[in-house]
Parts: structure tokens; C-alpha cells; sequence
């Protein structure tokens, strides 16, 4: 998933220095962003008060949209590049082509996993014959300086590890939790996982103390650490966990993400992550001149140009508030 916003900005994440490394309980509002022409989001991640949590950088949630009568997600295609995205939806299904020559149905709870490395392009799209709702999150995950150059490429795995406990499944996404690993390539310490819990569960989930996390309300309604998180917010947690407790006062459904701090600094403009203003500035060039970023193939529309760059020098800073 892109984003859309012409008047795009840049945004400074990464870095340790800003690291909480205790618990906290801190509530994120969204910011409400249109996708297209047809659809809104609620952006919680990059936040005004929050840039990351772990090597998540971006978090959308959307839905649930009654789109019978609608085109649903048409995301045309765009570039990307030193970052990973996550498709993952509980309603609906998404069509992705990319430059790689992908094309994959993704549907509920199956990981749509692609990798940018140092240049790639693809398009989301509901399918012309499509279910009646849509509801779902798009996820990016920034690669490490090691690996941020590695080649383009996209999984799809529709059999995911499932941790239970007593009115809870975890669907596991990426990186490890309580002992169980998703097939998909990670590049950081790191976890995701989709949490499914049933009316009065009261449950406490191990955490790796040296990760920090946010939860993610997807539906229902459940307390997080005692806090009552709503669908479409997110509640940041800190570090220095070794469990969460839990407790659900409907069915709801929960999003866990966290990984070890995130400790390079990061320019985050567009659809790119890069380190220095040069690369931002090279990349829209290749964009805009149909280079690098390779074409996409099948899908019924033009790619979108770049946002113009802002007046002000891109510079790499660590996480602020």
C-alpha cells in the first residue's frame, strides 16, 4: 500500500535515543488519510507522538468498509525502497503485482510479504469480483543498512504458525513468539502477530523484555495493560516487559508489534526510506523517469507520480516526539 498524500512530508524516525525503557501506557489516536478515491484510512504509525515502535514504521488500519457497491482498494502502481511492506487482512482479499512479476490473491490471514530492498514497484487492488467488506492493515517494516540494498522480492504464506492459551489464537506474522517463527523473512529482531480473543478472556502474553511494543485494536473491545484500546487506535507499551495482560469484554480482535529498538536514523519521504537527501532525491528522479523501479505489469491504469520534495533539507535524525 502507498502513500497517497500529494503533499507529502518527511519524517524523521530511527534512533535510540528517544527509546522508552520502562513500560508506559500511550495511546494513539489516528490521523485519518483518503486512499484513493474510494476508500480512508487511520494512520497510527508514523504518529505526531510516535515514529516507531521496534522496525515498524508505518501502521494502517482500514475498514471495515461495506464496499458491495464499490470499486474498493485501487492503489496504482508506486515505488518503494529500503523496507518491507505487510499485508494483512481479516475481510476481504487484495490483488498485488509487483515488479518482480508477483501476482497473488492475498486473503484473510495469509502474510503478503514484500520485500523493497533497493528499488521495487507493485499495485493493490480489489479484485473486479470482490467480497462485500474490506477490513484489514498495511504494515512497513524498516530494513536494516545491511540489508537495505538486497534484492526485490515478494512471499505469500497462507500457512502461519498458531500459538493458543485459554480464549486466545496468535496467528504469528513475523519474527518469533513463545517459541513459534513465521516462514517470513525478517532482517531485525522482531514480532507481529494477529491476536483473536473470545468474550471474557483474561490472559497474560509472554514478551521479550528487551523489545519494545504497541498494540494494534482491530475490532471489539479489549484491555490492553488496563487500558480500554477502541478499533482503529493503538496503545504504545514501552520496554522492559515480560508479559501483557489481556482481557476482553467482547470478541475482539488485537494486532501485537514490537522488536528490538530501531537504533539507525532514518529519512522516511514518500514511499522510501533512505539515510541521506541524495538518495531521496535520486530516487524520485528513477521514478519519474520509468527507471530502477521496474514496471508493473497487468494492472488497468497509470503508476503515480512522486510528491515534489519539500524546500527544506532532508536530513537523518533519531526517533522524535
Amino acid at each position: 500500500m502507498s502513500n497517497l498524500e500529494r503533499e507529502a512530508a518527511p519524517s524523521l524516525c530511527g534512533g535510540r535515543g528517544f527509546v522508552v525503557a520502562e513500560p508506559v501506557r500511550e495511546l494513539l489516536s489516528p490521523r485519518r488519510v483518503k486512499l484513493g478515491e474510494s476508500s480512508e484510512v487511520r494512520r497510527l504509525l508514523p504518529n505526531l507522538g510516535r515514529r516507531m515502535v521496534g522496525a515498524w514504521c508505518f501502521v494502517d488500519h482500514y475498514g471495515p468498509d461495506d464496499i458491495a457497491d464499490e470499486p474498493g482498494m485501487q492503489v496504482p502502481p508506486h515505488p518503494h525502497m529500503g523496507l518491507q511492506t505487510v499485508s494483512w487482512l481479516h475481510e476481504g482479499e487484495v490483488l498485488h503485482r509487483d515488479s518482480t512479476g508477483s501476482l497473488q490473491t492475498i486473503r484473510p490471514r495469509e502474510l503478503g510479504l514484500m520485500t523493497s530492498g533497493r528499488a521495487i514497484s507493485h499495485s493493490e487492488e480489489s479484485p473486479r469480483s470482490h467480497a462485500r467488506f474490506l477490513h484489514g492493515a498495511q504494515l512497513w517494516v524498516a530494513l536494516p543498512d545491511s540489508h537495505r540494498h538486497t534484492d526485490p522480492r515478494f512471499e505469500h504464506h497462507a500457512d502461519l504458525p498458531v500459538v493458543t492459551a485459554p480464549g486466545v489464537t496468535a496467528t504469528l506474522i513475523l519474527g518469533d513468539l513463545d517459541g513459534a517463527t513465521s516462514p517470513g523473512t525478517a532482517y531485525t529482531p522482531i514480532v507481529g502477530a494477529d491476536l483473536a480473543l473470545t468474550r471474557g478472556t483474561d490472559v497474560r502474553l509472554p514478551l521479550e523484555p528487551d523489545f519494545e511494543y504497541a498494540v494494534l485494536s482491530m475490532s471489539g473491545e479489549a484491555h490492553v495493560d488496563g487500558v480500554p484500546v477502541l478499533p482503529g487506535s493503538m496503545l504504545y507499551l514501552g520496554c522492559g516487559r515480560s508479559e501483557l495482560p489481556l482481557r476482553a469484554e467482547s470478541d475482539a480482535g488485537l494486532m501485537l508489534l514490537g522488536g528490538e529498538p530501531f537504533d539507525e536514523e532514518l529519512i522516511m519521504f514518500w514511499n522510501w526510506i533512505g539515510r541521506t537527501q541524495g538518495e531521496i532525491e535520486q530516487a524520485r528522479r528513477d521514478w519519474m523517469e520509468g527507471s530502477r523501479f521496474g514496471e508493473v505489469k497487468g494492472y488497468d491504469g497509470a503508476p503515480l507520480p512522486a510528491p515534489e520534495l519539500p524546500p527544506v533539507p532532508l536530513k537523518p535524525r533519531g526517533r522524535v516526539r
